[in-house]
């Protein structure tokens, strides 16, 4: 079975450098890459079932965002935001170098997609205005097709507070068997999963530190997340992803859990309506997030990514 190559990069923060993890599976001199970006809790062995499906046809990578997996945890929490996020990727891709770009992003990963196409739409403007001062070393390059797993401009308030309520809560348990046990009650929302599978989306986050078994990210990424529990901040910046969202002009692809209380119904519908891009897929008796561990749902990433351009 193939394995995924662990590669680090050196990214800055006003706090100063922290190293980036990043898996990477596949022709390491194949240039069209498929960059996974995982949920807020998670990390990149969320995307290994993907990573396999894919890697014959991609140089699939997977980065630990900064405070999560083999990723260094930031001396200062105020930097767990989208934009630090974002600076990570462009300084990830300068490193990567790929000629073209497709994106999967599960829930946070979404998120960050759409302000890294902001970002490099806006320098694009800049360059066709004359101004070609500050230039990122990603310019010109914009997403070739892009996935959003089960997130969108507009984010349920709701939502919001009920992961605030368990991000920052630590966890221990005896036996990694309690750790499964303890994930399929409480993460149930990410769908209906095999035994094995169960496992296996434990076995991503929960690792064993000493003689117990807890989680594989910085505790404190849960002090940023707290902010967008201010609804004023959380239109405003959901103002800005509505724009970002409706000038993209490539493919997508919007994976849905038909009981996801982040994504609602009404939003993936604007969704269809603001970019006729968008395909939706609704993944039935599944909350926030779909795994993309079943079968079911990697083929329909594979079809997605494989189709021809329009």
């Amino acid at each position: 079975m193939q394995s995924p190559r662990l590669n680090f990069v050196n990214c800055m923060s006003p706090a100063g450098i922290h190293r980036m993890a990043y898996r990477e599976w596949g022709d390491p001199g194949n240039g069209q890459v498929l960059l996974c970006v995982h949920g807020l809790s998670r990390n990149s062995n969320d995307f290994d079932e993907v990573a396999r499906a894919m890697a014959a046809e991609y140089r699939v990578v997977c980065p630990d965002i900064v405070g999560r997996g083999a990723s260094d945890f930031l001396t200062n929490a105020v930097g767990y935001v989208v934009p630090q996020y974002v600076s990570d990727i462009m300084t990830l891709l300068a490193r990567v170098q790929p000629q073209s770009v497709d994106w999967l992003g599960t829930s946070m990963g979404g998120l960050i997609a759409l302000a890294f196409s902001a970002v490099v739409a806006g320098k694009e403007a800049a360059i066709a205005a004359g101004d070609n001062t500050a230039l990122p070393v990603t310019t010109g390059l914009s997403l070739r097709k892009l996935i959003l797993n089960d997130v969108g401009p507009a984010i349920e308030l709701a939502s919001i507070e009920r992961i605030a309520e368990y991000v920052g809560v630590p966890l221990q348990f005896d036996t990694f068997e309690d750790a499964v046990v303890h994930m399929k009650t409480n993460a149930a929302s990410f769908g209906p999963l095999s035994d094995e599978q169960w496992e296996t989306f434990t076995k991503a986050v929960i690792v064993k530190k000493g003689r117990v078994w807890t989680q594989h990210y910085d505790l404190a990424i849960a002090q940023a997340f707290a902010s967008l529990k201010d609804e004023k901040m959380l239109k405003a910046g959901e103002a800005m992803l509505w724009r970002a969202f409706e000038s993209l002009q490539c493919p997508i692809l919007l994976l849905r859990g038909e009981r996801s209380d982040l994504l609602s119904q009404t939003t993936a519908e604007q969704m269809q309506a603001r970019n006729k891009n968008l395909q939706l897929i609704q993944i039935p008796q599944t909350g926030h997030a779909p795994s993309l561990l079943p079968q079911s749902q990697v083929q329909a990433v594979r079809r997605f990514l494989l189709s021809p351009m329009g």
